[in-house]
């Protein structure tokens, strides 16, 4: 009895961590890529259905065989951007009510239902002249042209309702620029376009709208966020939250360390930062701030800590689906790529919030504060399977599509298996594996003319098995009603991305168009080797060392700037396009110029003035959002020179050419000591509290170790050692002081 009796009060403590409708609704208030407007009976019912088509739709897909290219990406993009004008308002605002009249059917004004049909018409239209794109490409007919301009157009348009403005100023400015050519100075110059040109080459071509990044989205990104929403509603989420506190929560400034492990845990299924802060900010914001925490660092910690979910394996940001795309790179290459500097990035916050805690003398949780992780762990061990079989079917070289396939159907069977009764569900089990051995060698037992149906087959019996299970099964875990939510918010999510996907592939297309690439990054190059001429004689570095320097500096600026008001996958694409070749012509490893230009981009969600993730999380804190994103920015500050190392290291990223032990274990050995001398300079204790010019010096000593070689490492330490010797000589003077 007693037994029992705790269980149900760890639960009733963990019923508390993960609330989907208050998660739901902080991300619609402070993520405008989830503020819906309201819609009518027959609206809501429409796009109810759409939603579940587009998120069905590529599961089957993804298990069963893809399309063909366009077919499939034109699919996409027609429920995508068809389903933008029905759930998204022209003037981007939240209205409390529904819209009623002749001219607003099911909530939705007519001019929207235009624009969703024309969004349909122009990205189906494609797909549908499939077989004569080879004959019409170049010699685009009048027909082709016109839907060219209206998809064009719609694109974006919806990704000004998605995104906002600073997308779509830049998309128009490389559109100007496309017919602006003949008149740009210096090496922007160009012969210039005409309409049907450009047209026919976003359109009709696969290095525009139709190009990589909507193949991504359509391809990969959707697969892996519909996986990490169903992860989430069989319990997933609740048994990292468990997992976090167990580990981190009776250390000083316990809540906050929780929220680091918790949100690099969920990040692992999900590359979304404002859903991490919601989720994971939920139970350890109030946490914190009932410990001592100020309400703005408590938001800023968690709001730090979600970005991390875009670098975190093997759910990562949809930018990292990208690369594999353009560097035509395994997964599982960009994957282990990534393990390092994910680690960095949590290990950069982490240290600023344990001097945080030592500062200010906050405690760490009790135990009767946290749940009992021994019976979540008996409870929700059965949920890390689908995580389990989505890592292995990555690594055993299938695509990351079919991976996610295999994660989002094992999340499936393992909801509808758990029950609230207590039994032994050995009926499901076998039926489970039979299905299990069916797909895996069935096509190879049927008889020919069956194999040819062999994926209708499959799905089929995939269906029957579910609702078996389901009539097994009285009370599962989860419920038929959660798991078409759940596809339906999977859905909800591809949508602002899949915008701005189409979007920059309007600017992708005017790069290929006009050859500006090469051309940016031969200015860049200029540029960063011109600033090498006024410092050169001042430093003793060689020159290619200083040009890079300078270009990678110019970079990151950039990133972050745009980050400003562009989110990260806009701004990683943006920058690969136009920096990426920079870092090429000085001998950068392509692996290493996009993870540099990545890292940076992960700053966008924290970046003021547009720092989604830490509005939200201050709308959980009760805090300024501004002064909210201030402090996450600088929580993120303590290891943003960690991407120069790995240009100037590349063993860091573990997969590059010329990989070395030896320079990835003084390079990792630097980068922990510089990250921890700059976390304490920014946080003003180390062990003891610091004055101005400690943290100034101790600032300056940090910046040798980001130096590729065992000598920086020791300058920085022995740089180190007189603010060392001060802080150990004042703790103790401390420590002997008289109380009060």
């Amino acid at each position: 009895m007693a037994r029992e009796d705790r269980r149900r009060e760890s639960e009733d403590k963990l019923s508390l961590q993960v609330d989907h409708e208050k998660a739901a609704e902080l991300e619609r208030e402070f993520d405008a890529e989830m503020r819906f407007r309201p819609l009518g009976i027959s609206g809501t019912w429409i796009v109810a259905g759409l939603l579940l088509s587009l998120s069905v739709f590529h599961f089957y897909t993804a298990g069963f065989g893809l399309l063909r290219e366009q077919t499939h990406r034109g699919v996409h993009m027609a429920l995508v951007l068809g389903l933008i004008f029905l759930v998204f308002s022209a003037n981007r605002k939240p209205a409390s009510t529904v819209a009623s009249g002749w001219w607003h059917p099911g909530g939705v004004p007519l001019y929207d239902w235009a624009l969703f049909g024309a969004a349909v018409v122009s990205s189906l239209y494609l797909p549908a002249i499939f077989h004569d794109i080879a004959f019409k490409t170049g010699n685009p007919d009048p027909i082709d042209v016109a839907m060219g301009t209206i998809l064009t157009l719609v694109v974006i348009e919806a990704t000004r309702r998605t995104m906002g403005w600073a997308l779509v100023i830049i998309c128009v400015g490389f559109l100007a620029y496309a017919f602006a050519g003949p008149w740009m100075p210096g090496l922007l110059v160009h012969p210039g376009t005409t309409w049907s040109q450009l047209a026919d080459h976003l359109y009709l071509t696969s290095q525009g709208i139709y190009g990589v990044p909507i193949g991504v989205v359509a391809t990969y990104v959707f697969h892996f966020v519909l996986f990490g929403v169903v992860a989430m509603r069989i319990g997933l989420g609740r048994l990292f939250l468990a997992m976090a506190m167990a580990v981190a929560g009776r250390f000083a400034g316990g809540p906050a360390k929780v929220a680091i492990f918790g949100s690099a845990l969920f990040g692992m299924i999900s590359g979304s930062s404002v859903a991490n802060a919601v989720t994971v900010g939920s139970l350890t914001i109030p946490m914190m701030k009932r410990l001592g925490y100020r309400p703005t660092f408590a938001a800023g910690v968690e709001a730090t800590s979600s970005t991390g979910g875009q670098i975190t394996p093997p759910v990562m940001g949809a930018a990292a689906f990208l690369m594999v795309e353009f560097l035509e790179l395994p997964y599982q290459t960009i994957i282990a790529a990534a393990v390092l500097p994910a680690f960095l990035h949590f290990f950069g916050v982490f240290i600023q919030v344990h001097f945080e805690a030592k500062r200010v003398g906050l405690r760490g949780l009790q135990p009767e504060e946290m749940p009992d992780w021994r019976a979540v762990l008996r409870e929700d061990w059965v949920t890390l399977i689908p995580l389990a079989g989505l890592i292995w079917k990555i690594f055993d070289g299938s695509t990351p599509y079919m991976a996610a396939f295999w994660g989002i159907y094992l999340a499936i069977i393992v909801g509808l298996m758990r029950s609230t009764k207590r039994r032994l569900p050995v009926v499901e089990i076998v039926l489970v594996v039979a299905w299990a051995l069916l797909l895996s060698f069935g096509r190879k037992l049927l008889p020919g003319d069956l194999s040819d149906w062999f994926n209708e087959i499959t799905f089929g019996l995939f269906v029957a098995l579910c609702v078996a299970i389901w009539r097994l099964n009285p009370a599962p875990a989860l419920h038929w009603r959660d798991l078409l939510d759940a596809f339906t918010v999977g859905a909800k999510y591809a949508l602002a991305v899949g915008a701005a996907a189409a979007a920059i592939g309007i600017i992708i297309g005017v790069v290929t168009l006009t050859g500006t690439a090469l051309k940016f990054a031969t200015i860049i190059v200029g540029v960063a080797n011109d600033a090498t001429g006024l410092v050169e004689a001042w430093l003793p570095f060689d020159k290619l060392t200083l040009i890079k320097f300078f270009t990678l500096a110019m970079t990151a600026l950039v990133c972050i700037l745009m980050g400003c008001g562009v989110p990260t996958t806009a701004t990683y694409i943006i920058m690969v396009t136009i920096a990426a070749p920079a870092l090429g012509l000085l001998g950068v490893v392509p692996i290493v110029a996009h993870f540099f230009v990545f890292y940076y981009g992960v700053l966008a969600d924290v970046t003021p003035p547009v720092a989604v993730a830490a509005y939200a999380a201050a709308s959980m804190a009760g805090a300024d959002p501004f002064q909210s994103g201030n402090t996450a920015f600088r929580l993120a500050l303590a290891k943003a020179l960690v991407p120069f190392i790995f240009v100037f290291s590349p063993s860091l990223l573990l997969v590059v050419p010329g990989f070395s032990w030896h320079e990835l274990i003084v390079t990792l050995a630097g980068c922990l000591v510089s990250i921890t001398f700059l976390g304490a300079a920014l946080s003003a204790y180390l062990v003891a509290p610091m004055t101005v010019w400690e943290r100034i010096w101790l600032a300056v000593a940090a910046l040798p170790a980001m130096g590729a070689g065992l000598v920086p490492l020791v300058a920085s330490l022995v740089l180190a050692v007189p603010v060392l010797a001060l802080q150990l000589m004042r703790r103790r003077r401390l420590a002997h002081a008289p109380a009060g």
